[in-house]
This record gives C-alpha cells, sequence and structure tokens, in this order.
C-alpha cells in the first residue's frame, strides 16, 4: 500500500469519519453516528493505511495506546 497515495475507497471512509464526527459532535448529534464512527475506525483498509502513515510519522502518536 502506497499510503502517500490512498485508494478511493480510504478516502470515501475517511470523509465519511469526517461527516460522521461533524454530525456527532453537533448539538443533534445521534448515536447512529457514533456506531459508524466505531465501524469506520475498525475497517481493516483504514487501519492499515492509519498504520502505514504512522510509521511515515504523518499522524499524530495516540496518548492512549
Amino acid at each position: 500500500m502506497d499510503a502517500l497515495k490512498p485508494s478511493v475507497g480510504v478516502l470515501v471512509k475517511l470523509g465519511s469519519l469526517a461527516v460522521h464526527i461533524d454530525e456527532y459532535l453537533s448539538e443533534n448529534g445521534h448515536p447512529y453516528d457514533k456506531e459508524a464512527i466505531n465501524t469506520l475506525l475498525s475497517d481493516t483498509e483504514l487501519e492499515e493505511w492509519i498504520a502505514e502513515m504512522s510509521k511515515m510519522a504523518m499522524l499524530p502518536e495516540k496518548r492512549n495506546k
């Protein structure tokens, strides 16, 4: 995987995460959005992309690993 050239699937998942996070944090946030966020974060392709980006120090380190 070339992390600097993500697949369309990874880009769609990242965009979906952004929309669901924005919705969840809004005053009308819904539990559906939290479930969608958790589902996306456990997606294998997205996990692999995050791991590759982390190896290149392109993402912040988690405080609680």
